[in-house]
Formats: structure tokens, C-alpha cells, sequence
């Protein structure tokens, strides 16, 4: 069984920020698992499991506010009995440019409330994370973080969601060091204004069909939200 934490905030206002970073990847795994809507509050989390191509996943939520939740992450870890090691910790990190993957093994938290909480409530550093780039803020750093998308990321947060989607799964598979040699060297397409790729051409644009060709497959983006 591997359990894979989505860090995020609670409530509406918190839903699209780049802080929730975390819930997106876990809500695009539970879209390809068809888990949408079957989740369970349990734990101070929001909790779904099943097996999903030959792997047995444990998604969770954090209903916790990000500083609490290592509360959360530790109850998880004791009613499933699960180890260290077959822990996943999906977080934003804003230390990275918008759209890049980074898996560690361990280490600090590098500024993340959310990984200090875990890391405070476990006593342990030594769980697998998988950080997604939101971007350098150019202010504030707490204004940055629960701040949404700008237009152009918006495009291409699919995208990015379906990569760390992809790379979940990877680490599920073959293990952090595995999932890290392939998926923290990936690169998210430019923006729509500097691609030259033509259509069809790896991080062209899409074709007459809405599909496009990306470096991990063919995508066919979701179209934004009312309001986006």
C-alpha cells in the first residue's frame, strides 16, 4: 500500500492558490482512478483508496490548515500501519520555476510550513517528497503562495497536473530514486507566446482535434473553468 499526502488549505478560498498545488495532483489521480466524489472524512483528512493499475493507493487531504498537517499525516500513518517508506508527500514549492518536478528522498522543509509540520509531528525527515514549481514570487512570499495562476500558467496547470500525475504513479512503481532520474528533468512546455514548435511537434501547439503532443504523451487539455 502506498500512501501518497496532497498538502493544501481547507475552503473555498483556498482552492485554486498555488498553495493547493498538492490537492490538484491528488484530484487528477482520483479523476483517472474514477475515485471522484467516493472519498471518505476520516482522520482530519479527506481520504480515498483503491487499486488503480495494478497499484493499491491510499489518496489523502489534509483537512488540517497547511502549519497542522503533520497531525493528519501521522494518524494516517498509524491506522494504515505504514512505514516511512511507502509515504509520498505531494507540496507547492515556490523556490522552483512554474512547472518543474523535483522528488527528495528526505531532507528539510525547506521554508514549507506544511513539510515542517510533518517533519516536527513525525520526528523524522526521511520520507519521499515531491515538490511542483509555482514560481518565484515577486513579492510577498505568503501574498505569492495563496495567490492563483496567472493567465498563461492557467493554461498549462493541466498539463503540469497530468506530469506530476504521471510522476506519482512512477514513484509508486519503481521508487523515489527511479521516478526522480525521469521526472526532475522534466520541463513544462512554454507559454502559448514563445512556443515555435508547429502543430503535432513535441510541445507544439495543440491540432485541429485539441490534442496535443507533450515530452510524457499525447494530452488532451481540460478547458479552464466559468471565471478562469
Amino acid at each position: 500500500m502506498k500512501i501518497v499526502v496532497g498538502l493544501g488549505n481547507p475552503g473555498a478560498q483556498y482552492e485554486k492558490t498555488r498553495h493547493n498545488v498538492g490537492w490538484m495532483v491528488l484530484d487528477r489521480l482520483a479523476d483517472r482512478a474514477g475515485w471522484s466524489g467516493r472519498g471518505r472524512t476520516r482522520d482530519a483528512s479527506a481520504v480515498v483508496q483503491g487499486r488503480f493499475n495494478g497499484l493499491d493507493l491510499v489518496l489523502v487531504k489534509p483537512l488540517t490548515f497547511m502549519n497542522e498537517s503533520g497531525l493528519a499525516v501521522r494518524k494516517v500513518l498509524a491506522r494504515e500501519r505504514a512505514p516511512l517508506a511507502e509515504l509520498l508527500v505531494v507540496a507547492d514549492d515556490f523556490a522552483l520555476p512554474f512547472g518543474k518536478l523535483r522528488f527528495r528522498e528526505g531532507g528539510s522543509a525547506g521554508g514549507h510550513n506544511g513539510l515542517r509540520s510533518i517533519i516536527d509531528e513525525l520526528g523524522n525527515e526521511q520520507f519521499s517528497r515531491l515538490r511542483v514549481g509555482i514560481g518565484e514570487p515577486g513579492g510577498d512570499a505568503i501574498d505569492h503562495v495563496l495567490s492563483q495562476f496567472g493567465r498563461g500558467e492557467k493554461v498549462r496547470l493541466s498539463e503540469l497536473l497530468d506530469a506530476a500525475a504521471d510522476a506519482v504513479e512512477a514513484w509508486a512503481r519503481t521508487g523515489t530514486n527511479k521516478a526522480a532520474n525521469h521526472f526532475n528533468a522534466f520541463e513544462l512546455r512554454p507559454d502559448d507566446a514563445e512556443r515555435s514548435a508547429p502543430p503535432g511537434a513535441v510541445d507544439g501547439p495543440p491540432g485541429l482535434d485539441g490534442i496535443r503532443r507533450t515530452k510524457t504523451g499525447w494530452r488532451k487539455p481540460k478547458p479552464p473553468e466559468a471565471g478562469e
